[in-house]
């Protein structure tokens, strides 16, 4: 980058992700800080996983980010950023390369390698921090088996620790990440907490009735939502508050937006949708009352940020949600819902006040809408993370 004014200069980022392109979370987190970076007039290139390439690399511009696919031969949960061929690959691919700055996002093996590769080269490296796995985090809630938990957890601890030292600067997803990174000696000056982002271009508000009859879903009856996926924890605390909500409300149906992965064992009242296209995924959301966020009190819920809360948002619904980790200060910022402790009975009471008072519900709907569109708004988001950038940058001009 020339001298100067950092902020004038345009430049030249890496993106470092360990997911299947266009499926895994944290991709999307990447990709849409990527493509802020690109309105601002910076170049990015964004590394990720094929869905199926094993040997060679699928390059293409989307919304003016350079995304490059790598080749990787695991399947399944190995492909997602432990193949040793894949990381090779990249490293081999990068190293007549230069950037301005390279941003790690999370840190397995096919991320954290290259990445330090190039760092060796004195290029700058900040590193994400988007998800709890290891010691007692994700790994433990979901349904991976004895053998991924006890084998693989340490070594997905160990990679999720070890290097974040080696940083210049980290963003975290959430408060209780960044405690977990100064724990491991990161400097609390260098760390911004910056949390997901909501994609108000692609999922915005609809008219509920019309929605219900495109999709033929019920017209008169309550509908209340959930998207995405279930860990076995968060899916009971869910079907049990609705459980109970069936008790109090007749007419009441649960929406499942998505393939769940979980086992369900009385349907009564609920509705599957399957995988949905993203067209229809909103629509769904459109359809529905209100959605529910059920966390229960773990280290993962508290560790991460739940991406869907996001989508419930900007789709400008009213959420019923558990108080767990940055979801409390949320709800007690902004008037977008009913957040209490991880107990059915009060997540079914929350529910049910919610769905017994309509122009509530709009008024609430309006506020999600509005912090959609403000402070978790990409573009505002993107501003703090420009911001991190050049503090990193200049921090290390000031060094040498």
């Amino acid at each position: 980058m020339p001298q100067g004014s950092l902020r004038d200069q345009p430049m030249n980022i890496l993106m470092l992700n360990h997911n299947v392109a266009w499926q895994g979370g944290t991709f999307f987190r990447a990709y849409h800080f990527a493509r802020e970076m690109v309105k601002k007039g910076h170049g990015v290139t964004l590394l990720t996983i094929s869905q199926q390439e094993c040997l060679r690399f699928k390059k293409y511009l989307k919304d003016g980010v350079r995304i490059i696919e790598t080749p990787d031969c695991l399947w399944g949960r190995g492909r997602t950023g432990w193949d040793p061929w894949d990381t090779l690959r990249r490293c081999s691919y990068l190293r007549k390369k230069t950037w301005d700055l390279v941003h790690a996002f999370d840190s397995r093996p096919a991320v954290i390698l290259p990445a330090l590769f190039l760092r060796r080269n004195g290029i700058p490296l900040i590193m994400d921090w988007a998800d709890w796995w290891g010691r007692g985090g994700t790994i433990e809630e979901r349904n991976t088996g004895l053998l991924v938990r006890y084998l693989i957890g340490p070594v997905e601890a160990y990679f999720e620790e070890a290097f974040r030292k080696y940083a210049h600067s980290t963003t975290v997803i959430s408060s209780a990440l960044h405690k977990r990174a100064v724990g491991l000696k990161v400097k609390p000056d260098s760390i911004a907490q910056i949390p997901q982002g909501s994609d108000t271009e692609n999922v915005y508000p609809l008219e509920k009735l019309k929605c219900r009859a495109d999709l033929g879903l019920p017209n008169k009856a309550k509908i209340i939502g959930y998207l995405g996926v279930l860990s076995k924890s968060d899916g009971q605390l869910l079907f049990d508050t609705f459980s109970c909500l069936l008790k109090e409300i007749d007419d009441c149906n649960l929406l499942l937006i998505g393939n769940h992965k979980t086992n369900i064992l009385d349907k009564t009242g609920i509705i599957e949708t399957g995988f949905v296209s993203h067209d229809k995924l909103v629509k769904y959301l459109g359809a529905c009352d209100l959605m529910m966020l059920p966390l229960k009190d773990t280290i993962a819920s508290r560790g991460r940020w739940p991406s869907k809360i996001n989508d419930y948002l900007a789709a400008g619904k009213p959420i019923v949600a558990t108080a767990v980790g940055d979801m409390k200060e949320l709800f007690l910022k902004h008037e977008i819902g009913i957040a209490t402790t991880d107990d059915p009975v009060l997540l079914a009471q929350a529910t049910k006040r919610l769905l017994m008072d309509e122009a509530l519900m709009s008024q609430i709907g309006k506020n999600s809408r509005r912090v959609a569109e403000t402070e978790l708004s990409w573009q505002i988001l993107a501003d703090r993370l420009e911001t991190h950038y050049m503090q990193t940058l200049k921090s290390i001009q000031y060094r040498t």
